[in-house]
């Protein structure tokens, strides 16, 4: 009897240390396939190069493409520990579309009953977003802003054709400015909600009918 091939693998690629290493703490044991995770650096520059170079390889072939990691909130009433799972992420060179996205919100609900999830637009931005600039990019219907899931669901889907989502942890919000990670409650339940997601991004993963290598 013929072998079923082993299914593409899932790449979860994040921007910041502190956000590997809750990735990297969190429980793995739900992953139905080969897992791997990627720290790009922070900005959409360091995340181009990371991901165009991960997915070169024939490893990852196919792979599905997580993005996550903190954001920054753009919408008034949002908190640090919120949930943002985007419908696809933009920046000025391009749009993507995220891949089940229903899926996603369904097991986050499940894992964490009772946090708030947003959905919708993720925006990209070269530089840490202050201020009234919030409002501004709030304006062209995005629900939040960070440096690298643009980038990383772009440079994905240019190396090959695969399934991408972004998930993102609301760090500091428009009440909510935090100035470093960590040092203040807030950045600490960021922590917390990103060590608990690892879950849903396999669950997602799972459902996909991805390549088979």
């Amino acid at each position: 009897m013929r072998a079923q091939p082993a299914p593409a693998p899932l790449l979860i690629a994040c921007a910041l240390g502190i956000e590997h290493l809750a990735l990297r703490t969190g429980d793995r044991g739900g992953a139905g396939g080969p897992v791997s995770f990627l720290r790009t650096g922070m900005g959409p520059r360091a995340a181009e190069r990371s991901v165009t170079g991960r997915l070169a390889g024939p490893a990852l072939t196919g792979a599905a493409v997580v993005a996550t990691g903190f954001c920054a909130g753009l919408a008034p009433g949002m908190h640090p520990g919120d949930l943002v799972v985007a419908e696809e992420t933009r920046d000025p060179r391009g749009t993507v579309p995220c891949v089940r996205t229903d899926l996603l919100v369904k097991e986050l609900a499940r894992l964490l009953p009772g946090r708030t999830l947003h959905t919708g637009p993720l925006t990209g931005s070269d530089h840490v977003v202050r201020g009234p600039e919030r409002s501004d990019l709030l304006a062209t219907g995005a629900i939040a802003v960070d440096m690298e899931s643009a980038a990383t669901l772009l440079s994905a889907v240019r190396t090959g054709e695969r399934p991408v989502a972004a998930v993102r942890v609301v760090v500091d919000a428009p009440e909510h400015e935090l100035v470093r990670i960590g040092t203040v409650r807030g950045g600490i339940t960021a922590f917390r909600v990103l060590r608990s997601i690892l879950p849903a991004f396999f669950e997602w993963h799972r459902s996909l009918p991805l390549p088979r290598r």
